[in-house]
């Protein structure tokens, strides 16, 4: 096996430096060469180390249904009606013909003529 492929499984089994590349902490380069000086040596990999893992945002199902007991849904409701009722109003300001809103015109029902001006 190439020095190259043993990185690449020396990476596959070392996810908390896939992490820092993630992150753009680190680059795949910068870990290539340091596995091209110290091989697996622990010691030169212990910087690297992550005591644990960041599985702290999977969401399993005891965080989920912790997240749901919390969810207010007569509060989800009143802002999804009040989502409605602002939708409404812009619709009827922008539909054409009259206004529902305090039956107030919203322009000249019949088209000006075009050489009619200011009442002339």
């Amino acid at each position: 096996m190439s020095k190259k492929e043993e990185f690449k499984e020396f990476i596959r089994n070392k996810p908390e430096l896939v992490e820092y590349i993630k992150n753009k902490e680190m680059t795949l380069q910068s870990f290539y060469e340091i596995y091209d000086v110290y091989g697996n040596d622990e010691e030169a990999w212990k910087p690297y180390e992550r005591t644990s893992t960041p599985t702290n945002n999977i969401l399993n199902p005891t965080k989920i249904t912790d997240i749901m007991k919390n969810i207010n849904l007569d509060e989800i409701q009143k802002h999804i009606n009040t989502a409605q009722k602002a939708l409404g109003m812009v619709e009827d300001l922008t539909t054409k013909g009259t206004s529902t809103v305090g039956n107030i015109a919203k322009g000249p029902l019949t088209p000006r003529p075009l050489n009619k001006f200011f009442e002339d």
